[in-house]
């Protein structure tokens, strides 16, 4: 059986037999009609391939040049796809992923797809949703940003940004400063 999706390959019937349907459906108004039209696009799709193949002369290295393109743009397809579903669980219930410029998706995406490792990956569908959460949240620069950061910055800024406060009084953000390096040093946190 082939891909069409026919229980009966009507591609591997005898000549005859292909007669016989194509005569019964001139004769009573075309009961093969969709399997011919489709018999007839599959062998001039297939005609058409032949002639493109051997027209285009490709190289062993083209060969391999385009082999490495599939490759990489799967991979970064993937990654795409885990940084969106990542994303999903911290969205809100009145998100406006809509609202989400198109520039700025594209600026998002040009930056992140190349971003294999997990927590990092986290990383970026987080700021995915900050973003539908609350469109025009987050800057170009900063998605710019953290695609220079690497994973052990990453974890360092994430330490460091876990001492800092907000004040709802006034306006103003505290960050915990100790004059003594062995408050830093013991959260492993270096300057």
């Amino acid at each position: 059986m082939s891909g069409g999706g026919s229980l009966i390959n009507l591609g591997e019937l005898s000549k005859p037999a292909t007669v016989l349907i194509e005569k019964v459906s001139d004769a009573v108004g075309g009961i093969a009609k969709p399997w011919q039209i489709k018999r007839v696009a599959n062998a001039e799709a297939e005609a058409a391939k032949i002639k493109a193949i051997a027209q285009l002369e490709i190289t062993d290295l083209e060969q391999r040049a385009l082999a490495r393109m599939v490759r990489e743009e799967g991979i970064k397809q993937e990654n795409i796809e885990a940084i969106t579903a990542g994303a999903i669980p911290h969205l809100s219930a009145d998100a406006k992923p809509e609202a989400i410029p198109s520039d700025w998706l594209a600026h998002f995406f040009e930056k992140s797809r190349i971003v294999s490792d997990g927590e990092m990956q986290m990383l970026w569908s987080k700021i995915l949703a900050g973003e539908a959460n609350t469109p025009n949240s987050f800057r170009k620069k900063t998605v710019e940003l953290v695609s220079t950061i690497e994973k052990s910055d990453a974890s360092l800024f994430t330490k460091l940004c876990s001492f800092v406060w907000m004040f709802v009084i006034r306006p103003e953000t505290a960050i915990f400063y100790s004059k003594t390096t062995d408050f830093y040093f013991k959260q492993e946190i270096s300057f």
